[in-house]
């Protein structure tokens, strides 16, 4: 774990003892540190007992405290934390925060922010991807991945890879990210802020922690140390990004990184990387070799020249409609053979709507699926599947090579799975089972969160 001597001496409060809560414990104690900590369940209080002091911070006078550590998930306009805190002139801070303050007492190192509304958990799995690729010393963590307090340092010249949410950048005063990314802002959270300005101002304070030269990528498309002169080239149509082709190549070649929303997480990877010093060669192997996120368009298996891709974790149909975009048809042919449906959150097609010229054949499942029929038949070739086993037997039925098998149901999964994980891991199985390719060993980020 992550400990420091400047934390030797000091006391701190912790409000919840999910991994972050924890691993921010764990860390503090072994550095010495006085800790008092509660959650609301015993379970979580018993990791601590004997060692904590087991007490509500709200009961506390916090005369003297040296910070209230608390989870990203609670709600800072509305839990009284804050107030309590602030009577004492306590700051509220999170785990990334001590990540900050103990980085004095580390091997020289980089850290790499990356925050915005969507997309961060991919080009943070990328960027790690590709400093592993190229040999450096990397850890991967914040928002995903194990805690960063419970990994162990890195030698000298190790990279931190964050993926940051605005509630972590919240509770976080000095982290100094020798690169900084936000990849994009849309409305999101605004139970959480008096408004989207207020949401992305969190998002920006990450820019705003940084000394002068060190870099920044935002969402004008400028990289820059302190002066925005360096200005990426737009993605071209052909596929190819901006930088030679003969050493980057072209997204078709990269399996997990379809889409125009990963053609922009790769280009933002890329630029990342190049400001870490890594050679064009060795980033174009890495996007060949990355194999993505579990359930967000997973490359599960290729077949006969048919790739079955697991978009699981598409639970609406804005977050299913960029993978309908990814494959668009071959010579005037479409290829997906979308298996749709599940426990609906929204009636409609949504954003899908625009891509139902890539559809070859839709596979309707669970309780949705007899509305997706009906406003899919007449427009595309429908199966009424009703469950994923069946849908995907029948789509191996009709498939040529170039087609994909694309599970993207755009609805819960509650109807017929515990989760979209537990749907996902399905869909692999049937795929392995059905196909005989043998199925993936565990994805390295499977079941693997830091909240």
């Amino acid at each position: 774990m992550i400990t420091s001597p400047a934390f030797a001496g000091k006391r701190y409060a912790i409000l919840g003892l999910a991994r972050s809560g924890l691993a921010a414990a764990e860390a503090l104690l072994a550095s010495g540190a006085e800790v008092v900590a509660w959650d609301r369940q015993d379970v979580a209080r018993d990791k601590l007992e004997g060692r904590a002091r087991l007490a509500d911070p709200l009961d506390l006078d916090l005369t003297g405290f040296d910070g209230v550590v608390v989870s990203p998930g609670v709600p800072l306009n509305t839990h009284p934390i804050v107030g309590h805190a602030a009577q004492f002139g306590v700051p509220v801070i999170g785990d990334i925060e001590l990540f900050a303050q103990a980085r004095a007492n580390l091997p020289p190192h980089k850290v790499v922010g990356i925050t915005g509304t969507n997309g961060k958990s991919t080009t943070t799995a990328l960027v790690h991807h590709i400093l592993k690729e190229a040999g450096v010393p990397t850890l991967m963590g914040g928002n995903i991945g194990i805690p960063i307090m419970e990994q162990d340092p890195l030698p000298e010249g190790g990279v931190y890879v964050l993926e940051l949410s605005s509630y972590q950048i919240d509770l976080t005063q000095s982290l100094d990210c020798d690169v900084a990314v936000l990849l994009n802002i849309t409305p999101d959270h605004l139970d959480r802020y008096d408004s989207f300005e207020a949401y992305a101002a969190s998002k920006k304070r990450l820019f705003e922690m940084q000394t002068k030269m060190h870099y920044w990528i935002e969402p004008d498309d400028r990289l820059s140390p302190q002066d925005p002169t360096d200005i990426w080239g737009p993605f071209g149509r052909d596929g190819v990004l901006p930088r030679d082709p003969t050493k980057l190549g072209a997204q078709p070649e990269w399996p997990s990184l379809q889409g125009p929303h990963n053609a922009q997480n790769a280009l933002v990877a890329i630029e990342v990387a190049m400001r870490l010093g890594v050679h064009e060669e060795v980033v174009s192997k890495a996007l060949r070799t990355f194999i993505g996120l579990p359930h967000r368009m997973e490359f599960v298996a290729e077949h006969d020249g048919v790739l079955f891709i697991n978009d699981s974790k598409a639970t609406n149909t804005d977050s299913t409609a960029p993978a309908l975009a990814a494959y668009p048809p071959v010579d005037g042919h479409p290829r997906i053979h979308w298996i749709v449906g599940g426990l609906p959150k929204e009636d409609g097609l949504g954003k899908c709507e625009e891509h139902l010229a890539n559809i070859k054949q839709a596979y309707t499942i669970g309780e949705a699926g007899p509305r997706f029929a009906e406003l899919l038949e007449g427009r595309v070739a429908v199966d009424r599947s009703e469950m994923i086993c069946t849908a995907v037997r029948r789509a191996m039925r009709n498939v040529v090579p170039g087609d994909v098998v694309l599970l993207s149901p755009a609805c819960a999964s509650f109807d017929q799975f515990k989760d979209y994980e537990r749907r996902g891991e399905h869909f692999r199985q049937i795929v392995a089972m059905l196909t005989g390719e043998e199925p993936a060993a565990e994805h390295p980020f499977e079941g693997k969160s830091a909240a």
